[in-house]
């Protein structure tokens, strides 16, 4: 299968020109409010990140732990939804045209969009691609071929639970990068193992060429370090999201400084992934 030409397929490029890793930062648009979450997605290419994950509010994040399952809430308590979600990235565009964005959530909202209509607002605000908790690869015709055909990627989760004769089913037409999902569970409730991930980044990588972010349970810049020594990119998510929510009054409006506080721990997580190289 043909793999569009996207800035993530560049971004992976460039880390390997420079022989290492990436950091992705995982993000609920909107959380705690449309303003907030936007002053930290533009701070985050300058704090460190290598490739940005949008989480998609929604009402029933089933595969996230409570930590991002309340950051979503927020958001949508706040009144994001997916149109203003499709805004802040062109705002975000406007000054970064290079750090790729990845739509990570849920079909459901996609599909009360329209899919053609929202891969082609996608596609001109800016979007790369796509991670779709929900979405089995039985069920490419759905969203995942269209994305392909609109020149964004679909990036597919395999976990540990997937078993060798099913992950070349799973990446067949898996394009950008591979995510997978470090532990079994919900996200932000356990950390990874380096020696189980290091095994599973290695089946993978007999099945496909594509780059393999690890993500789920990497909180710290340590944890980081381990996982960008083993894997292309580390994802991290609730880490994140759980400054947000320590920084909120009892009406969920943040504290003065907030979103500096969330971009100095992206700061540090980048220096655990450069300081490991690959």
């Amino acid at each position: 299968m043909s793999q569009p030409e996207t800035r993530i397929g560049r971004r992976f490029q460039a880390l390997r020109e420079e022989g290492r890793s990436g950091l992705v930062t995982f993000l609920t648009a909107g959380d705690p409010d449309p303003d907030t979450a936007l002053e930290i997605f533009k701070g985050l290419p300058a704090a460190g990140a290598d490739l940005i994950e949008v989480g998609v509010p929604f009402s029933d994040p089933m595969a996230d732990g409570p930590a991002i399952q309340a950051s979503s809430l927020r958001a949508l308590k706040a009144g994001m939804t997916l149109s203003k979600t499709l805004d802040a990235v062109r705002a975000f565009r406007e000054e970064d045209d290079d750090t790729p964005i990845i739509f990570m959530g849920y079909y459901n909202p996609f599909y009360i969009y329209g899919v053609d209509k929202f891969l082609e607002d996608a596609k001109g605000a800016g979007v790369d691609g796509f991670i779709v908790v929900d979405l089995p690869p039985e069920e490419e015709g759905e969203f995942c071929l269209p994305t392909t055909a609109a020149g964004m990627n679909f990036i597919y989760l395999t976990a540990p639970t997937t078993t060798d004769e099913r992950l070349p089913r799973v990446l067949q037409n898996a394009s950008g990068f591979v995510y997978f999902v470090s532990i079994t569970g919900i996200t932000g409730t356990r950390s990874a193992n380096t020696d189980a991930v290091a095994g599973h980044v290695a089946r993978i990588r007999n099945v496909t060429d594509l780059p393999v972010a690890v993500g789920f349970g990497i909180k710290t810049p340590e944890q980081v370090a381990e996982i960008a020594g083993i894997a292309d990119a580390a994802v991290v998510g609730s880490a994140l999201v759980n400054i947000i929510a320590e920084n909120l009054d009892a009406n969920d409006k943040p504290a003065a400084g907030t979103a500096d506080k969330v971009l100095s721990l992206v700061s540090e997580l980048a220096k655990g992934v450069r300081s490991a190289g690959t």
